[in-house]
């Protein structure tokens, strides 16, 4: 007789999908301790952050990395600092994911060569270079060079990987910082594919036809997951079957596995706030179910911001609560039980099927222009995603869209979280100055004959268009450091500065509030004797451009003239902008955290230039302490992610300028 009180068989699960934090400051040694520590707490893979010096192609010690170096990443200069940074950690065992753009196959060659001499084989490497230029010059400002050479050093390391490290995606087609910048989904899904079809139709004459396939079946992506949960799922299974369309109908693949969609995914740090800052993990983890509840669109990576990243660095246990929460998910639910949960679905197939159409629609238009590189050098993409921003801060602002503890339910009990010193991590000034010691002391280590014959290696398979892989990991070896192989490159490729988008958008808001700035400004403009200007400038590496962007347009909005030259632009730059342009007020945006010691020099500057009088403003993630710092310093307004309503910062501003007018 069965008994029928016995518990059930546990029912077969799927395995899980790679979880990893994206992570990674101060110093490699600093780093190394952290990733170690993160896999002990069961991390499967690890997700390297650099700093903005490394991704930009400068050593710690180049005049533009001031300030920068440790901040957002970590900084590898050279074989060095490579093999520090995986100390303990056996490559050929470990799946690890670079966020590196614009010199992925100097960092990919270092990646090798740390590898080399663990003494595993390139043949067992396993992991990714994001390697995604185009989405730099639309929302990270990464890059280094235009986009034609830079597209041939993608094409470089997909022509190189797929025989030399077989196991490695050579590329992710990276969404995430086309939503960040105000993407639609339609945007993000068009915008992502043409990139791969612009990608793919520059390696493949490259490759021997037969190879072709292999190739295909070795790109991936980097998607992004808002809080409209179910578009967000949606969104997913789309761009599943948006890529097996171009795979079969562009590229006649005919194996279903070469054609098969593969993504990381980071959830949404857009829509992370400030404000309440405990109600971030709710939106995290439903973020997080969009990419993982459909089986047939599922993630193969996925990897979540900790909750207080609107604050500042996340401390190690803030990243172990994002750790555990996808822990939970995977292992706790019974989520991996069961096959897709949304076949046959009406409202999904239908939203699914609208959001290839819109898709469909954007990648004809660009495919018009000439493919995605085209529609980058127009400013085409570019100016889309900041109109398509400014219309999500409009809803914002006005109420239309509702974001929980900022534009609604705003009152709130002190949080325990965030109590006190110490509810983010900081990174120790000394830490730049101790890499830079480090750096010097290996430069002068090195074999420089070995050196300087490796960097002739290097420029010359530049110029003749050889694939620059090889002589890059010969590099690596020799002791060359980033700085010197992206400035080698320099020589051969020149450099780039990307459109802005700004110039040509369209206003961003039309409503009584920014009607009655434009009045104040027509008043002071006349007061002055002419049109009220305003110099929005990003000093340093930092390219995360989108807030600056916003205030640019919003102040045209308002009814001032606006100067705004881009991003990575030194202090002195900003300051000589704002004397031949005759500004009145300066605006300073950075996110890299290494606002005290950039806008600080600003304001040194402005006062040796006679311009002591004209306010500067600041804007960024900026701790409540270092806000007292520039405001003692002589900073005239802070403006943090709290400070939502643009309209509402340029009455400020206004206000602030009619007051010192008044005054003198």
């Amino acid at each position: 007789m069965t008994d029928k009180t016995a518990a059930s068989p546990i029912p077969a699960r799927e395995k899980p999908w790679l979880i990893r934090t994206y992570s990674g400051h101060s110093s490699a040694a600093e780093s190394n301790r952290l990733y170690r520590t993160n896999l002990a707490k069961g991390q499967t893979g690890l997700s390297i952050a650099f700093d903005l010096p490394t991704q930009t192609g400068y050593d710690s010690d180049h005049p533009l990395a001031k300030g920068e170096v440790g901040k957002v990443g970590v900084p590898v200069c050279h074989i060095g600092d490579m093999m520090t940074l995986f100390e303990g950690i056996p490559l050929e065992k470990m799946n690890t994911s670079m966020t590196i753009n614009a010199p992925a196959p100097w960092l990919l060659s270092l990646y090798i060569a740390a590898a080399e001499r663990q003494g595993a084989a390139r043949s067992a490497l396993n992991g990714t270079t994001q390697n995604d230029i185009i989405k730099e010059y639309l929302s990270r400002g990464t890059y280094i060079f235009a986009p034609q050479p830079s597209l041939r050093l993608t094409s470089d390391v997909i022509s190189f990987t797929y025989r030399e490290v077989p196991k490695w995606n050579p590329m992710n087609v990276c969404s995430y910082h086309l939503q960040e910048a105000g993407a639609t989904p339609e945007q993000e899904l068009a915008f992502a594919l043409a990139t791969s079809i612009a990608v793919l139709d520059t390696v493949r004459p490259v490759v021997p036809e037969a190879d072709f396939e292999q190739v295909v079946s070795r790109i991936s992506f980097f998607v992004n997951a808002g809080i409209r949960f179910v578009t967000e799922l949606c969104k997913m299974r789309a761009f599943t079957e948006l890529w097996d369309e171009i795979c079969r109908e562009r590229y006649g693949i005919e194996d279903e596995k070469a054609r098969r969609f593969r993504y990381g995914v980071q959830v949404n740090s857009l829509g992370l706030t400030e404000q309440q800052p405990e109600n971030n993990v709710y939106r995290i983890i439903l973020e997080m179910l969009a990419v993982v509840l459909s089986k047939n669109a599922r993630a193969r990576a996925v990897q979540l911001p900790a909750w207080n990243e609107a604050l500042g660095l996340p401390r190690p246990w803030d990243q172990q609560w994002s750790l555990r929460l996808q822990q939970i998910v995977a292992y706790e639910t019974d989520l991996l039980e069961f096959g897709d949960i949304f076949d046959g679905s009406t409202e999904v197939n239908r939203k699914v099927e609208e959001l290839k159409a819109g898709a469909r629609d954007e990648l004809k238009r660009i495919a018009d222009m000439g493919g995605a590189v085209a529609a980058v050098e127009s400013s085409y993409m570019k100016q889309k995603l900041v109109e398509s921003n400014a219309r999500r801060l409009g809803a914002i602002e006005s109420g239309e869209q509702i974001v929980v503890g900022v534009n609604k339910w705003t009152e709130t009990e002190p949080s325990p979280l965030t109590t006190g010193d110490g509810s983010i991590m900081t990174v120790d000034p000394k830490a730049e100055a101790e890499q830079i010691e480090r750096l010097k002391a290996f430069r002068a280590a090195r074999d420089q004959a070995a050196v300087a014959k490796a960097i002739a290696g290097l420029k010359s398979a530049a110029a003749e268009g050889r694939n620059i892989m090889d002589p890059s990991i010969a590099c690596a070896h020799a002791g060359v450091t980033g700085g010197e192989w992206a400035g080698t490159l320099r020589e051969v490729f020149g450099e780039y500065r990307a459109p802005t988008g700004v110039a040509r958008a369209a206003a961003s808001v039309t409503s009584d509030r920014i009607g009655a700035v434009r009045d104040k400004v027509e008043a002071i403009s006349a007061r002055l004797g002419r049109r009220v200007k305003m110099l929005v400038g990003k000093p340093g590496l930092d390219g995360h451009s989108n807030g600056a962007e916003q205030i640019a347009v919003r102040a045209k909005d308002a009814g001032m003239e606006v100067v705004y030259e881009g991003i990575r632009l030194t202090p002195a730059q900003i300051v000589n902008a704002a004397l031949e342009e005759g500004v009145h007020v300066v605006g300073l945006s950075i996110l890299s955290g290494s606002h005290i010691p950039l806008v600080t020099e600003v304001l040194e500057r402005m006062r040796a230039a006679g311009l002591g009088d004209i306010p500067v403003i600041a804007g960024g993630i900026i701790p409540p302490e270092d806000e007292k710092t520039l405001l003692a310093a002589g900073c005239a307004r802070i403006y943090t992610p709290k400070d939502y309503d643009i309209t509402a910062i340029m009455g400020d501003i206004v206000d602030l300028l009619a007051s010192r007018a008044k005054a003198a």
